[in-house]
């Protein structure tokens, strides 16, 4: 028919030698109007976040909120992680300006992240994913996405880049061997590292940067999210005139008070980020909890990802035998799926309605978020689709 005609010929004028999947269906009748390898297995990448959301919609309450709670026992504090994937240094502070108006004397501060496990990275993430965002490290206790955030401006001919972070903090230390250029002549591109091959939070910037470029934000991702952030905690601690002796990991005894505690905006507002920025520590964050709620026990990938696929199972009637799910965020190349997967999973969203209309107001359409430069023309509103990419692989489904 004419459809299948149009697909092939768009495939075919594309030029491309890769391996394709289709499956295009009418949520109408159900009808199959397009398919290419329907049942072959590929990398979905981040489509692999529509399992996670799909489940945290059917699974977690709209309404679930994260919470920060700090408590005291004598004169030591418990920061205790609630696994909020968006907790930012503005909420880190007020903690710590309530704190210092509470209290005078504080020995220790303890880092409780209990309520998940503290593997890292998950199963198939490359040893080499670096200092990137995407590939931040995952922990009960983080905030600013377990990212330092660079801004960067060139200075006078000659000299090093300026630089200023957030957070300000001695948690990390920079070697700042960048240059400011007015030619292209012998240019090195500019980069910030970090050595993340030995696990430590040392950063260099270099490269050069030309004297008309404008300024710029760069973000990169630091070793052991936990620590990094008690250490920003007690720094602000002291910015309010209140200082700490000493700070350790451990488990909160429940033998104190509480002082005060932050609580997040609801699940769905969580979700619409993960949605449409496709935000991969969300992703990780939302299978542990998934995994804590399910078995009320410390979330883990393990826990988590039994929990999902027993509700793809038992709920949206998946094989999933026939599929591999190794994290929740797609970062791992161990994930595959078949495009039949996807609209098995997609049709049951549809014909159940609670899920379906939580659904269409956080998956972005044309020209919003990770579709930001697709389909942003006057017929973007007639798309909701989540993108995935990977070095070779490029996936939607909506």
């Amino acid at each position: 028919n004419f459809l299948q005609s149009a697909f092939q010929k768009a495939i075919d004028d594309s030029g491309l030698s890769t391996n394709l999947g289709i499956k295009i269906v009418s949520l109408k009748n159900n009808n199959t109007l397009y398919e290419l390898n329907a049942n072959s297995l590929f990398n979905p990448a981040s489509n692999t976040k529509l399992y996670t959301c799909i489940s945290a919609l059917a699974l977690l309450d709209t309404g679930y909120t994260f919470t920060t709670s700090i408590f005291q026992e004598n004169y030591n504090l418990y920061l205790v992680g609630g696994g909020d994937p968006d907790l930012t240094l503005n909420s880190l502070d007020s903690l710590a300006r309530v704190i210092s108006e509470k209290l005078n004397k504080i020995d220790t501060l303890f880092l409780d992240e209990s309520l998940m496990d503290t593997q890292r990275f998950g199963e198939g993430w490359m040893w080499d994913e670096g200092p990137w965002k995407y590939a931040a490290q995952i922990s009960a206790l983080s905030v600013n996405d377990n990212c330092v955030d660079f801004y960067i401006r060139p200075t006078t001919l000659g000299s090093p880049v300026n630089y200023t972070t957030n957070p300000k903090t001695e948690y990390i230390m920079i070697n700042n061997q960048s240059l400011t250029v007015n030619d292209t002549t012998g240019f090195i591109d500019f980069k910030i590292d970090r050595n993340w091959a030995n696990s430590t939070n040392d950063f260099t910037i270099s490269g050069m940067m030309m004297d008309t470029s404008a300024a710029d934000t760069f973000s990169r991702n630091i070793d052991d999210p936990t620590a990094f952030t008690g250490f920003v905690f007690k720094e602000m601690l002291s910015n309010h005139g209140r200082e700490i002796n000493n700070i350790f990991k451990r488990e909160y005894s429940g033998n104190g008070r509480l002082l005060v505690s932050h609580t997040s905006k609801p699940l769905i507002v969580t979700l619409d980020n993960l949605m449409k920025e496709s935000d991969n520590l969300t992703a990780e964050l939302l299978i542990k909890l998934i995994g804590h709620e399910a078995t009320d026990k410390t979330g883990t990938w393990q826990n988590g990802l039994t929990a999902i696929k027993t509700f793809l199972h038992n709920e949206v009637d998946l094989d999933t035998t026939t599929f591999y799910m190794s994290d929740g965020s797609g970062v791992s190349r161990y994930n595959y799926s078949s495009p039949e997967h996807f609209i098995q999973l997609l049709s049951w969203a549809y014909n159940t309605n609670q899920i379906w209309n939580n659904l269409i107001s956080i998956l972005p359409g044309g020209g919003v978020g990770t579709l930001k430069n697709r389909m942003n023309g006057e017929n973007g509103n007639r798309i909701i689709a989540k993108t995935g990419s990977l070095s070779g692989v490029s996936c939607l489904s909506g």
